[in-house]
């Protein structure tokens, strides 16, 4: 009843729905393009290596997130969206000319591209939501945003394995470019009034380093953030984890897909409950439950066993999905509108930039220490970074005074 009641709340809102199918549409483009641009460099070099460097190519420019996301504070976001999809759909069709290793760097410049254009796109697209709809729907759309996201993550790859299989990979690239078109037409329909961003008054620099100053001094902000990008930090170590956890169990590397088809299926439910969730327990309570169920899930998969490593599974996909949904939730609601742009795409490197590194350092540790050990720390170390959001505002700000070298989140 509340999944229906959620849904209903957000599809009612003409503004709110369009953007909901924009993101549903480009979302299962990208998802396929993603996986089928792996395999298709392993079968052009048999290289295992070179077909990861793809998905290196798409994450890289999440690093310059703050300086991108300038871009998207200095035009209005509805015609900034409507010419990042359609330039995105043109650069795609140029993957009709690979056809054998010789082609390998246009794909991987495309890839980069896609990477950078889609900060910039996240960027405005979190702008403009802000801006057309409702604040008491934020949450819900959020929440629904993540639902619609995972759910193409497990049926979109499918799709598109099979169409590389049945046509190769510029037909996946078609495919993806005209999920594009199809959310180009979805934003050109959005009813919403934006006005000319005034011309800057300080240097680029110094714009860019503006979103991540309005992060950091914002008392309601500054914790959701850094507590966020501290539980992605876990969550990519325990990421690093999975194929060992699998290996315990005794079963085959396949039966990673498993696991992680569980973990989506828990961030999919989670994302229809966030919206009332949210009301009820407020940014941070909800945030803290999250991590406080990804702890626990990541604790007792240490204990090799199945269903505990199934129900571990969800319980990662459901806690995990909290902090992010509340967080960038929270910098919708708490930032002015003409930064939001810079401050939307400076809290996703500091939310996302750190699993990049706990996947790094977690393949390490599992070489040297073995998963269990690291599995039952990371549990505990989780539950902790729960401490910041339970403090409250005033005391937060408080220890944020005394503590003036820690200003510089860099």
């Amino acid at each position: 009843m509340t999944t229906t009641w959620t849904a209903a709340r957000v599809l009612r809102d003409r503004n709110a729905g369009l953007c909901l199918a924009g993101v549903v549409v480009s979302g299962f483009g990208t998802s396929a393009l993603w996986l089928a641009s792996g395999v298709w460099v392993k079968d052009l070099t048999g290289s295992d290596g070179l077909a990861a460097l793809c998905l290196l190519a798409m994450w890289a420019p999440v690093l310059a997130g703050p300086a991108l996301g300038t871009l998207a504070d200095r035009v209005r976001r509805k015609p900034l969206l409507i010419g990042a999809n359609l330039g995105l759909a043109a650069i795609l069709l140029t993957l009709f000319t690979v056809h054998s290793r010789d082609g390998l760097w246009l794909l991987y410049a495309v890839l980069f591209v896609y990477g950078a254009a889609g900060i910039v796109h996240d960027a405005a697209e979190s702008a403009l939501v802000a801006a057309a709809v409702d604040g008491s729907l934020l949450g819900d759309f959020n929440g629904l945003r993540m639902t619609a996201t995972e759910g193409m993550k497990l049926v979109a790859p499918l799709a598109g394995a099979g169409i590389y299989a049945a046509y190769g990979g510029p037909c996946v690239a078609f495919l993806d470019a005209v999920t594009f078109v199809l959310a180009t037409c979805l934003y050109a329909l959005l009813r919403v009034r934006e006005d000319r961003p005034e011309p800057p008054a300080t240097g680029w620099r110094a714009r860019t380093a503006e979103g991540a100053r309005h992060l950091w001094r914002h008392e309601r902000l500054r914790p959701l953030v850094l507590t966020g990008g501290i539980t992605m930090l876990f969550a990519g170590l325990n990421g690093a984890m999975v194929y060992a956890v699998v290996d315990g169990l005794g079963r085959s590397p396949a039966f990673a897909g498993v696991l992680f088809a569980v973990q989506g299926t828990g961030s999919v439910l989670i994302g229809t409950v966030s919206g009332p969730a949210l009301r009820r327990l407020g940014e941070r309570r909800f945030a803290a439950c999250g991590i406080a169920l990804f702890a626990a899930g990541v604790a007792l998969r240490a204990i090799p066993s199945d269903p505990v490593t199934l129900v571990c599974s969800a319980a990662i996909g459901a806690g995990l999905p909290c902090v992010l949904i509340a967080a960038f939730t929270a910098v919708q609601r708490e930032t002015p509108g003409p930064l939001l742009g810079r401050a939307a795409a400076t809290a996703s490197t500091l939310l996302f930039g750190p699993n990049a590194v706990g996947l790094a350092v977690g393949a390490v540790l599992v070489e040297l220490v073995g998963h269990r050990p690291v599995l039952v720390a990371l549990g505990l170390a989780a539950t902790t970074a729960t401490a910041p959001l339970l403090q409250s505002p005033a005391r937060a700000s408080r220890t944020a005074s005394r503590s003036p070298s820690d200003a510089n989140p860099a």
